[in-house]
This record gives C-alpha cells, structure tokens and sequence, in this order.
C-alpha cells in the first residue's frame, strides 16, 4: 500500500465537532513527533488567521499577544497582515515564553509593525486611542485551557477592548470576559460556531497514539499521600502463576501506589500485597473474598493466568467492580461485565468473544473492533492495536516483533489498569498500548532474546521522558 492510500485508509476514523483544549495539546504534540514542527504550525495558524482578517478589509488591525504560542499566533498574523494595511502589535509581556513566539515577534522588526510592550494596566490604558481606531482586533492574549480570573494586564486590556466596541477575531480561544465577533479555531472547533483554520496537523496524529497521549497523565501533588495513585486488584493465576505477577509488577511500575494480587500461590514479591486463596484456582468459595476486594480497589484486572475454571466465578464478582481490565480467560462467553469495562484480547480472543474473525489490515480491523466489540472498550492487541468504544477509533503502532513473547499482554493488563485508576476508559487503553509498545521498543537491543519481564522496567522511563517535553501552548499560569 502506498503512503497515500495508507492516509486515506485512516481518514475515516478521524473524529469530528468540538475537541477538547487537553485533546488538542496531545495532536499538537503528536504532529510534532511525525515531523511537523512546531514553528510550522504556528505560520500555518497565523497565516490563516491573517487570510480570515484580511477578507474583513480592515484599514487598521490591532492585535493583543500574550507571551505563549497563541501569542506567536498573532506575531505571524501580523506579518502577513503589515503588507495589506496598518497593524499595532501590543505584547502584554516582554517575556516571550516559547522560542517559536519569541522568533515571529523579533521578526516583526523587520517589516514595518508597530511593536507596544505592555506590560502594566497604566501601559495598556495609554494604548487606548490605538485600540479604539483599530478597524479589526485580533485576540491572541491566551491559548486552550484557560480557567480562573483573569490577571493584570490581561483584565485591564479586557475592559479597554470591550470599552472600544471595536470587532474582536479570536486567535483558536477567545480571552473569558472578551466577546468575540468571529472565533477562528485552528484544526478543530474548540466551542461555539467557529471558523476552521486547517493547519496541515497530519491525519495520523489524531488516529494514532503518539507521545502526544502522554500529557494526559496527571502529576503527582508536592502533598500526595500513599493511594494517590490509585489501589489496583489483579486476580488471576493458578495454571499460570507468572501472569499475575507480571500484570501486578506493571501496574506499579505504571504509576498504581498499592497492588493487591488475589491468586492461589504466594508470590515472592514485596512490592505486591499478595491475597492468597484456597485450593489449586479460584473457586466458587472465594466469591465474597474477592468481590470484598473489588469493590475497594479503584480498579480490577482480571484473566491474567486465571484458566477456564475459574471463569463463573469472574462473572459472578463483575458486578462489584466499578472499573475493570479483563484480559486472557476473562474473555470468553459470558463475558463480565463491570461498571466501566476494558476488553483486551488479540485475534482469537475476539473471535471467542464475539464470533467475529479480525482481518488482517488494520483499517479493517478497526472498523471490525468499532461495529462488533462489546459494550464499553475494547483494545484489541496486534501488530497495530485497535482502541475502540463502539465509536471513537484509534490505533497504536508502537512496539517491536519481538514482543509476540508470552507474557507481554500480561503486562499491557497492568498498564492499562494503573492508567484506568485516573483516566477514562478510552484514553487509558489507548495510552496503555502506546506505553507498552514503546517499553518494547527500548529493548530492541535483545532481538528475540526480549522477555516479559524486561519490560517492566522500562515502563517508569517511557512516561517519564514524555512528561519532561510537555508542550502546553497555552499561558494561562501567567494570566489568571
């Protein structure tokens, strides 16, 4: 398949309407990763903001910037709008936070823009008579995200703009207290109506995972107790004493603080409080034991080692699970069904599940996932996973061959566990996938050598990396 029918293929699955200020961040950061850099999607986002002015034939545009990309938004607008008619650029801030920002604001020294650093509510007042004669004013003061009251100058520049009655475009998100004639969204709508500027974000940074899914995963408080991230529940074992381990070992080294593991043979692991229950498997007589536990944990992973006895007993405990992962023996007929499921078989457990045979492409695989998975969602495991909510679609190439090795589903059980205690179920399998793929992906040094274990530590580098190139285009810390 060529590269552009690869494109077309997944252009289906590309989601539609509002998108949300968090969602957008993680596009954002995932056309970055495939190659489109953050300098170009500001010029695309400033351009098509200028080519929307310009078809206002303003005679004087004034345009607010605050000090992060939204900013720089207006910088580009202004150099392109500056061969057209009159521009004042008035910075509420001498300090450009980002290098793309601070880059399109120096070049503005070059073409003739009238540049005011404003950076008290006295400055913005003397720019009263600018604000007022303006024909158009662009708002590009803050990006996606914003809560809260506004700061000074931000608040003073607000009642100025609103005193002036003068038409406000909004660059992406309009500033809270500062009404917006035209809002002109870039890539998506983010509320309301608005314009869509088309930035030239590649399809495949929304239908694919990318390191982009990783600024979803919330930090920990300097006032973080033991809990807080969250109790997890593995049952599972018996045939299959590794499984459990290994999903167990995954979920803490995914973030989870306790993990309890409910299995017949005791674990030689400190780092998991270990449930041991009678006999050789999970029995009928260890119901109420385990829905006791279920229903404190935040969430239950199940089937990992569990075999094929013990399947009545997991569909009887479901009902106590608010949220639960089930993986392996778990999916089979019946299947449970707890509050909040995730499903996550490969090829054969899908047909198990649903009598339905996955193809071979994944396009069609996704439709498959999407048209006959269960309620809830489904992550079905392959060379490129399919996340699914019966709706939404969205795929996950990361990983290595060398991961057909047993137990590493055991481990993408963990992951996605730890993930659900904070996520929604979704954006947890989803992200669970990517993490699991890219631990396998440090270890490509080990060939076929590569074993189940290895991964577990390579999880904590994978979400830790990503967390330290977070690019959050908004300046909202500054302004409220």
């Amino acid at each position: 398949m060529n590269p552009w029918q690869y494109a077309v293929e997944f252009r289906e699955f590309l989601e539609t309407g509002c998108i949300s200020p968090e969602r957008m961040r993680a596009v954002d950061a995932n056309a970055q990763a495939l190659g489109v850099s953050a300098v170009q999607l500001m010029e695309s986002a400033g351009k098509g903001l200028a080519d929307y002015v310009r078809g206002m034939s303003p005679g004087h545009v004034v345009v607010l910037c605050g000090k992060g990309n939204n900013g720089g938004d207006g910088f580009v607008a202004a150099r392109h709008l500056c061969r057209d008619c009159n521009v004042t650029v008035i910075s509420l801030s001498r300090d450009i936070r980002t290098e793309e920002a601070a880059r399109n604001c120096h070049a503005l020294s070059h073409c003739g823009v009238s540049v005011i650093i404003a950076e008290t509510p006295d400055a913005v007042r003397t720019c009263r008579d600018r604000i007022s004669s303006a024909d158009v004013i662009i708002d590009a003061m803050l990006g996606t995200g914003i809560t809260g009251g506004l700061r000074e100058p931000y608040a003073t520049c607000v009642r100025v703009v609103r005193d002036a009655g003068v038409p406000v475009v909004a660059a992406d998100t309009p500033t809270p207290g500062l009404p917006a004639s035209v809002v002109c969204s870039f890539h998506r709508a983010k509320g309301g109506e608005p314009v869509v500027i088309d930035i030239g974000i590649p399809d495949e940074a929304e239908c694919f995972t990318g390191p982009g899914d990783l600024l979803f995963l919330p930090a920990k408080g300097q006032g973080s107790h033991k809990g807080a991230g969250g109790e997890v529940l593995v049952i599972g074992g018996g045939p299959y004493q590794g499984a459990p381990y290994l999903a167990g070992m995954a979920a803490i080294r995914a973030g989870a603080d306790i993990v309890r593991v409910a299995t017949p043979n005791m674990l030689p692991c400190p780092d998991l409080i270990v449930e041991q229950t009678e006999g050789r498997v999970i029995r009928e007589e260890d119901t109420d034991r385990l829905a006791g536990l279920a229903t404190r944990a935040d969430v239950t992973v199940c089937g990992c080692g569990l075999g094929v006895e013990s399947h009545g007993v997991i569909t009887d405990i479901a009902a106590y699970m608010g949220r639960a992962v089930f993986d392996a023996d778990a999916l089979r007929q019946p299947l449970p069904v707890a509050d909040m499921s995730i499903y996550t078989p490969h090829a054969g457990e899908f047909l198990r599940m649903t009598g339905c045979r996955l193809p071979d492409d994944p396009a069609g695989r996704g439709r498959m996932v999407r048209d006959h998975g269960p309620a809830g969602v489904t992550l079905a495991k392959g060379p490129v996973d399919v996340i699914s909510d019966t709706g939404r679609v969205r795929f996950s190439r990361s990983g290595t061959p060398h991961m057909t090795v047993g137990g590493t589903g055991d481990v993408l059980a963990g992951i996605v566990g730890a993930l659900f205690c904070h996520l929604p179920a979704f954006e947890a399998a989803a992200l669970g996938a990517y993490i699991n793929g890219c631990a396998g992906e440090l270890l490509v040094n080990l060939g076929d050598g590569l074993a189940a274990t290895d991964l577990l530590a390579q999880i904590p580098p994978v979400i830790s990396g990503a967390k330290g190139g977070r690019n959050d285009k908004s300046d909202h810390n500054e302004a409220f």
